[in-house]
């Protein structure tokens, strides 16, 4: 993912933290709202109390950038943080990106089910 998809800095995040709307996965929260820019960026929270070593933290991330990747099309209207919320296993890093594809998958529908 080129940088000009990155969701970066502390203050978009936020952004995207108040002004979002949240969806839920078993293990996943989304946090979508339509792009402030031209294209949508992404920003990916995955913490160390959730995932303890660092190698299986990447592992995830390079999954989720490759679900991101193949549905670009699709969210390009949205900035989405995906977060990691419950603690899982390194054997499950493959269950978890199945899930995001899923929450990412839905994102466009669901997003326009919410809104007023």
């Amino acid at each position: 993912m080129t940088r000009r998809y990155r969701l970066r800095g502390t203050d978009a995040f936020a952004a995207l933290f108040r002004a979002g709307r949240r969806f839920e996965g078993k293990r996943l929260q989304l946090i979508a709202a339509p792009a402030t820019g031209r294209v949508g960026r992404v920003g990916y929270i995955i913490g160390s109390k959730q995932l303890k070593r660092a190698i299986d933290r990447n592992r995830l991330r390079r999954m989720l950038r490759e679900a991101i990747r193949l549905r670009r099309p699709g969210i390009a209207a949205f900035d989405v943080v995906v977060r990691l919320r419950r603690a899982c296993a390194p054997a499950d890093v493959k269950i978890v990106a199945a899930e995001a594809a899923g929450l990412l998958d839905a994102l466009d529908s669901r997003f326009a089910e919410v809104s007023p």
